[in-house]
């Protein structure tokens, strides 16, 4: 059955509080009925032989086989694969990280979508210094930062479809990340209030932002207690709100 509209939530283990808040909220926001909201599995995309990208841990921190280069959620370079999930049917799916907390109807994103582009995304400017981000993990600076962080899929354009399970499990993770397999005019725009970076965006203190990424750390990380609407995201989490 062709799937017209999804959801790809990116999932960690290691953040199923974080992907909890993110289902939730898109539900809660939600005017109409959504799309099939899924999540986005490593052990059971390479139970299915479909991803095979290798790994290693260094002094707790993981990096890429291919390039060496660090690397944080178990979603880093799937999140890729979502196209070829979807058979290259015709429609859109929406993937996020994890890390999003939703404050308006998911809709909205969806009704951007525009056949042009093969992909589109908020286009960030942001340019971290080397250190350290959320659970410890190394800050890797790269062109095209955060973009990835929410795609709006075009699942059958023709040029996703150079996305196999074989080249998202060897390409370089900056050619994922950058895009590199799509011209520069294939890369659509969505509304920046649809990826606001909490803390580094100043929307976020703008009640009109759609959604806020947490891509610094989730209020429950220690030093993060105090982000941004985190009495909102206590709340989806079903968590006791430590500022009470």
């Amino acid at each position: 059955m062709t799937i017209n509209r999804s959801i790809w939530i990116g999932y960690d283990p290691r953040e199923h509080a974080a992907a909890l808040v993110c289902e939730r909220s898109l539900i809660a926001t939600a005017a109409g009925e959504l799309p099939p909201i899924r999540r986005l599995e490593l052990k059971a995309l390479r139970d299915a032989g479909i991803y095979h990208r290798e790994e290693y841990t260094r002094d707790g921190q993981r990096y890429d086989a291919r390039d060496d280069s660090p690397f944080s959620t178990d979603f880093s370079f799937s999140r890729f694969l979502v196209p070829a999930l979807e058979l290259y049917a015709h429609g859109f799916a929406l993937f996020m990280d994890s890390d999003f907390l939703w404050c308006d109807d998911v809709a909205g994103v969806f009704a951007q979508a525009d056949p042009r582009y093969a992909v589109q995304v908020v286009k960030h400017d942001f340019a971290p210094e080397p250190g350290r981000k959320m659970r410890g993990a190394l800050q890797q600076p790269y062109p095209r930062k955060n973009w990835s962080s929410l795609i709006l899929w075009n699942c059958d354009h023709p040029s996703n479809r150079k996305l196999t399970g074989g080249v998202v499990s060897m390409a370089a993770g900056r050619f994922l990340h950058g895009f590199g397999w799509l011209a520069d005019d294939e890369i659509g725009d969505l509304d920046p209030r649809w990826n606001v970076l909490e803390g580094i965006d100043p929307q976020c203190a703008i009640t009109a932002a759609g959604a806020i990424h947490y891509t610094r750390g989730t209020p429950d990380m220690p030093g993060y207690e105090n982000a941004a609407h985190a009495r909102r995201w206590y709340a989806f989490a079903q968590i006791q709100d430590p500022l009470l």
